[in-house]
């Protein structure tokens, strides 16, 4: 998302509808549909707008962010190497000592239960350490 001073002023939501429609294709559609996901799980969800453009989402501490490439959309968990994953969503940044990733390309299908269950999850866990 390009800079400019409304973009300043704009909250983290504001902004992370701007980034859905700038996208315009699948990505947009994916990013959104996590979101909704995400919203679901956990409605007190936090929304944040950090690193010059990427949407993160906090309950209790940070859960994940939902970054954007020309091929994928990557959802980085914090705290995803400590987090059970019976569904197998993790599918990158498996060799880290503490963050996981799901990789989700155009053409394939989330398991939305197993993915709230690991959001839910996540909230847990960040409620525990804290």
């Amino acid at each position: 998302m390009k800079k400019s001073a409304s973009a300043k002023s704009a909250s983290p939501s504001a902004l992370i509808d701007a980034r859905i429609k700038e996208l315009g294709d699948w990505r947009g559609k994916t990013l959104a549909r996590v979101r909704a996901l995400i919203k679901q799980a956990l409605p007190k969800v936090v929304e944040e707008w950090k690193w010059l453009g990427v949407p993160v989402w906090y309950h209790d501490g940070m859960l994940c962010t939902g970054e954007t490439y020309k091929s994928v959309v990557k959802l980085t968990f914090a705290k995803g190497a400590s987090l059970k994953d019976p569904s197998g969503l993790f599918n990158a940044s498996l060799e880290g000592g503490t963050r996981r990733a799901i990789d989700i390309h155009e053409e394939d299908e989330l398991n939305e239960a197993a993915f709230k269950t690991l959001i839910r999850a996540a909230a847990a866990l960040n409620k525990s350490s804290s």
